[in-house]
């Protein structure tokens, strides 16, 4: 995300409007829909009108997580994490998102392949993103001592537990996504 979003569940116009791993600007509000005849998923709920308590807290963690990381390298966690959960949602906002703090085509689209990638990113992001898909999946119920000894290495104390909560928000916001099968498409970041 970049410095001046938080995530949306359908919320209300106003701070967040554009963003967010649920039925942002755009995208069908209400209690659920039908599903389209065609077979793709539609939306199921608006989480924001359900559970406007749950929203704002998630945009206050949100905000208080990224507090201090560079936009691009959080970007580029939420994207990674977002392709492991398969949150086509977060894929369009954060894609856009990157793009619009001056993330370059190329980077983004090789970042599912990012260990193959030399030279593309540096050893800084390589951490993060290893400790991205180390928290992400939580490969046999822990994040192995050699990944977080590495982000550790790049991050002090205050960026690495930073860098932890935006890759646990995320994770909680393509959860949302997922469930409330919020629709792709309609997101834009603040500015275009």
């Amino acid at each position: 995300m970049t410095t001046d979003t938080t995530e949306v569940l359908g919320g209300p116009a106003g701070p967040g409007e554009n963003d967010g791993a649920g039925a942002g600007r755009g995208a069908a509000a209400g209690a659920s829909a039908p599903e389209p005849a065609d077979g793709r998923h539609g939306p199921r709920m608006n989480l924001f009108e359900r559970a406007p308590g749950v929203y704002r807290a998630m945009v206050a963690l949100d905000r208080a997580a990224k507090e201090g990381l560079d936009p691009v390298l959080a970007e580029l966690v939420k994207i990674r994490a977002s392709q492991l959960n398969h949150c086509a949602y977060c894929l369009d906002m954060h894609t856009k998102d990157a793009r619009a703090a001056g993330e370059r085509e190329d980077r983004i689209h090789l970042l599912s392949a990012w260990e193959e990638a030399t030279g593309y990113y540096t050893e800084k992001e390589r951490a993060a993103l290893a400790l991205t898909e180390a928290v992400t999946v939580l490969t046999d119920g822990f994040v192995p001592d050699e990944v977080y000894r590495r982000a550790a290495a790049h991050f002090d104390e205050a960026e690495l537990a930073r860098l932890i909560s935006v890759i646990v928000t995320i994770n909680s916001w393509n959860r949302i996504a997922v469930t409330t099968r919020s629709v792709p498409g309609h997101y834009q970041p603040p500015g275009t």
